[in-house]
């Protein structure tokens, strides 16, 4: 039986099922292993893991624990409570007359911020004055529609994860500075931050930063200087804000004080590093690499719900989920009806009912003539479950808008 528990009831003789820890490097070579001795647990303890999964048919059990089953029951739950809160977030252009501008600035903004790392490692300072018209033009387009840009910028490649992660992470900022109602301005601000917050990944050497595998303890130590080296680069590029310095020097902090490079805790991180802490971690969770393979949209919610007990702050994790959709937009998904489809645009006041364009019956398994639903209006058909566009083989570009 898979269990949860704290990390102070592990010890040696328990099997670890899952680390629950997707979004940190750890120095582990696997999520899941027997553990030997207290100097395992000390470890475990140290990297700042607070809950974690033991299977007790493997190692010794937890007599009080709860199931896994029954930690997901309870994070379906919450989310479900999240999803029947109002929102308010008004849709100014129809989907269709964004997506085109939406794919256009993804491009260039993932070419800009190739083009500024290696600028970087060449020496060359960070040069605000050529980033900021490109920010602005993504803020500007998620205020008109955020489910034009936020699912084009999901879609990533292995190779160029460290440049696309940047765009995703500015994007999904916008999209929560947005839903928090904070002003334009300060939203900008965060946004520029989170296109610029690994520029210090330039300063850490290929061997480590393109590893194709585990880092090792040394070689993590290394990849958390990034943090450190990015911000000494920006405060020697004219024009950057506090803010957005923030959100770089903040973006692996986390609430319980186990994040890093300063150990802050709670309020002492600020606003825009918190923010920035949790869309870091939800974009890294479901991106795939060549070593982890990305969650599901929803389950990363999960994760991320069930992390706010001690990493982030709970308040701002539900104001990130209803900024962005229980099934957010550029999801695979099976209906009940066995019809596959992506979600493509967000109900703001009923989040369990997206609009979906279906295309494919995977009972049948052939392409049926494609159709948009609109789950709040069409009564007989639900989401089921989230599916991989890779275990289907299908081109996520040839659905979404534009």
């Amino acid at each position: 039986m898979i269990k949860q528990i704290r990390v102070d009831q592990l010890k040696p003789g328990m099997f670890i099922h899952d680390l629950n820890c997707g979004w940190l490097d750890h120095p582990f070579l696997t999520n899941a292993f027997h553990v030997r001795d207290m100097a395992t647990v000390d470890k475990i303890i140290k990297i700042g893991i607070r809950e974690l999964y033991i299977d007790t048919i493997k190692g010794a059990d937890v007599w009080a624990a709860p199931t896994q089953s029954e930690v997901n029951a309870d994070l379906e739950r919450r989310l479900q409570e999240i999803a029947e809160r109002n929102t308010d977030k008004p849709i100014i252009v129809d989907l269709k007359d964004e997506a085109a501008r939406a794919r256009r600035l993804q491009g260039e903004a993932n070419k800009l911020v190739r083009n500024m790392m290696d600028d970087v490692r060449l020496g060359q300072q960070v040069e605000i004055e050529r980033v900021e018209p490109l920010v602005e033009g993504m803020v500007d387009s998620i205020f008109r529609n955020q489910d034009a840009l936020l699912p084009l910028a999901r879609l990533k490649n292995h190779d160029d994860y460290t440049f696309q992660h940047s765009v995703s992470v500015c994007a999904l900022l916008v999209a929560f500075g947005r839903g928090m109602k904070l002003d334009k301005v300060v939203i900008r601000e965060m946004a520029l931050g989170g296109l610029l917050h690994d520029v210090g990944k330039a300063r850490i050497p290929d061997r480590i930063l393109n590893k194709p595998g585990k880092l090792s303890e040394d070689e993590f130590g290394h990849m958390q200087h990034h943090v450190d080296e990015g911000v000494l680069l920006l405060q020697q590029s004219p024009g950057i804000s506090e803010i957005a310095l923030k959100v770089t020097a903040e973006h692996h902090e986390r609430y319980d004080g186990s994040g890093y490079p300063g150990g802050l805790v709670e309020k002492n991180i600020s606003l825009y590093g918190q923010m920035a802490s949790i869309v870091d971690v939800y974009d890294a969770i479901t991106s795939e690499r060549v070593y982890h393979k990305g969650m599901a949209p929803t389950q990363a919610l999960k994760k991320l719900l069930e992390w706010s007990s001690h990493h982030f702050d709970p308040k701002l994790v539900q104001a990130f989920i209803r900024s962005i959709g229980i099934y957010p937009s550029g999801s695979l998904v099976m209906l009940d009806s066995k019809r596959l489809g992506v979600v493509v645009e967000q109900n703001e006041d009923k989040l369990l009912e997206p609009v979906i364009r279906v295309f494919y019956h995977a009972g049948q398994q052939h392409y049926i003539p494609p159709e948009m639903i609109d789950l709040s209006k069409f009564q007989q058909d639900r989401i089921a479950s989230f599916e991989s566009f890779e275990k289907w083989k299908i081109d996520p570009y040839q659905w979404l808008p534009g």
